[in-house]
């Protein structure tokens, strides 16, 4: 048994307006297969893509608050001119810079047209086969920790653990990252962005759910009501869904 990330979901008050400007970001194309706005690869709607992680734009009515998210994506380019046109043509889209006491860095930190924020990264060799999303990146107090339940929870492989990061990948060698950055400080209440993973065909999505509560995932009650899918936490609170297979 084993799930799979497939999307990133975004908490958004105007998820079409939220998605389109991924779309545009990426390179991508927008649609709404229903209440939502996804974001993939263009050449017609695939879901689940089997490279990509996708973007699940939600809607939700409370605006996002002041906190730095937990989690965010880092996005490739392929040299210093492609960055920096990559960070004009997103803040025309509009993207916003934001300080989240970054420092002098290499990389640029922007918000989306609702504050979610994001990186912009120098050209890395290691990201230059990910696609337009080089990484989703979550901030944590424990890479080591991270790395053991992510490593059981999902098949992707961990690549490289120490006290500072801790990163997966597919183990095809496709797609982006998943990075567990130790960072100081908790997050307060709900996030507006986080991970969607998905049961393989055959296997059985309350099966699986068992199996993250016993790696340490705990129930997760958002007032989501009766719906198929699961909504949990990690051992250090990040949210996550178990969706099921349609």
């Amino acid at each position: 048994m084993a799930l799979r990330p497939v999307q990133v979901n975004i908490k958004a008050v105007d998820h079409r307006a939220v998605g389109r400007f991924w779309a545009e970001a990426l390179g991508w194309s927008a649609c709404r297969p229903g209440a939502t706005t996804y974001v993939g690869p263009d050449g017609g709607f695939v879901w689940p893509d089997p490279v990509v992680v996708g973007i699940n734009t939600v809607p939700v009515p409370e605006p996002k608050p002041d906190a730095k998210n937990r989690v965010h994506l880092d996005l490739a380019t392929t040299s210093a001119a492609h960055q920096a046109e990559l960070v004009a043509r997103l803040e025309a889209l509009g993207a916003a810079r934001v300080d989240v006491g970054q420092g002098d860095v290499p990389w640029t930190v922007l918000a989306d047209p609702e504050g979610n924020e994001f990186c912009v990264l120098e050209p890395r060799d290691v990201y230059r086969d990910t696609g337009p999303i080089a990484a989703v990146v979550v901030d944590c107090a424990d890479p080591r920790a991270m790395a053991r339940f992510w490593g059981a929870a999902i098949d992707w492989t961990v690549r490289e653990v120490t006290d500072a990061s801790a990163v997966l990948r597919s183990a095809r060698d496709a797609g982006p990252y998943l990075e567990f950055l130790r960072v100081p400080g908790g997050q307060a209440g709900p996030g507006r962005v986080h991970l969607d993973l998905l049961p393989y065909p055959g296997d059985d999505k309350e099966a699986e759910v068992a199996r993250l509560r016993a790696l340490g995932a705990a129930d997760l009650d958002l007032g989501q009501g009766d719906v198929p899918w699961t909504c949990l936490v990690d051992p250090e609170g990040h949210e996550f869904c178990v969706l099921a297979l349609s």
